[in-house]
């Protein structure tokens, strides 16, 4: 079973304006509402192609029951902690450009932290748990590295994809895979400047010499990279107009998992993945699939050498 994990779960509303303006009441011309964080993302997409999941995580107040009750018309299986407060909604607005207004969300108890723990800790051997998203207000970096133990110790496959200042704990556990953007993967060995392909080969190699099995890096619109101890991939992403890059690199990572989990060869769930990845970038929230096919024909995969020097 793949279980997803979002700490910080939200609302996401989409909206659409001619223009936004400063000072005037800005109408807009079309809105979504969707259930959204990181992992909630992974498993609708993984729904979409057919393959079960359960998720998890924190929720809180009448936005938290929406996204638990939307996931479960879409029949897929909730198992949440319940916490105080009201889970957040963020508004993403497409106008002359794309602007982002995300919300920091309820903060969470030690004791609802150690109920999900024991949530994690029952998770059978030989199954798969994705933490995806940010961490929620009172919840710290250190329990991600105490996922990752339990995780290892238990013989759960442990996919790590969120914002941290150190990945020295969790590299520890031996993590099944990791999916840094480019900005993120830069972030982890504090680098300032924009990574080049060489860089992004060369980091995302550290990773697994630290530690990790896999990494899956977005890279928006210059499409994606695999990496693990004796492979280098390169995907291009398919040509489109972007409406919304929130939900892409989640996209991305479940179709990746979801087809190499059912037995997928590498190369071929890359292409997808990354193909479905673009699709939702065109969409106004998670792709529906019916252009990916077309959207696949894009996708050019290159295995390429590797070397350990920047």
């Amino acid at each position: 079973m793949i279980y997803t994990c979002t700490m910080n779960t939200a609302i996401d509303l989409y909206v659409q304006l001619e223009k936004l303006m400063p000072d005037k009441v800005n109408r807009t011309i079309d809105e979504d509402y969707q259930p959204n964080g990181k992992g909630v993302n992974v498993s609708i997409m993984l729904k979409r192609y057919g393959i079960e999941s359960v998720a998890t995580g924190f929720i809180a107040g009448f936005t938290g029951e929406f996204i638990q009750d939307s996931l479960q018309k879409l029949n897929i299986k909730t198992d949440f902690v319940h916490v105080d407060g009201i889970t957040r909604i963020n508004v993403f607005m497409n106008a002359d450009k794309e602007y982002k207004v995300v919300n920091q969300g309820p903060s969470i108890s030690k004791e609802k932290q150690r109920l999900l723990i024991e949530k994690i800790g029952q998770m059978e051997a030989g199954s798969t748990l994705i933490v995806s998203g940010s961490l929620p207000v009172g919840v710290s970096e250190a329990v991600l590295a105490e996922i990752g133990a339990m995780c290892k110790m238990n013989g759960v496959h442990y996919v790590l994809d969120t914002s941290i200042s150190s990945l020295d704990g969790v590299l520890a556990s031996q993590p099944y895979l990791l999916k840094p953007n480019e900005e993120e993967l830069a972030g982890f060995f504090q680098v300032k400047h924009r990574l080049s392909e060489k860089e992004l080969v060369y980091y995302g190699y550290e990773l697994i010499k630290r530690g990790a099995k896999q990494v899956l890096i977005s890279r928006g619109k210059d499409g994606s990279i695999y990496l693990n101890k004796d492979t280098c991939l390169f995907a291009t992403s398919p040509k489109g107009k972007v409406l919304n890059t929130a939900c892409a690199g989640d996209a991305l990572l479940a179709t990746f998992i979801g087809h190499i989990q059912q037995g997928t060869p590498v190369e071929d769930a890359l292409a997808k993945a990354t193909a479905t990845g673009a699709s939702t970038a065109f969409s106004k929230g998670l792709s529906d699939l019916k252009d990916v096919p077309m959207l696949l024909d894009q996708v050019q995969i290159t295995r390429r050498g590797f070397t350990w020097q920047k």
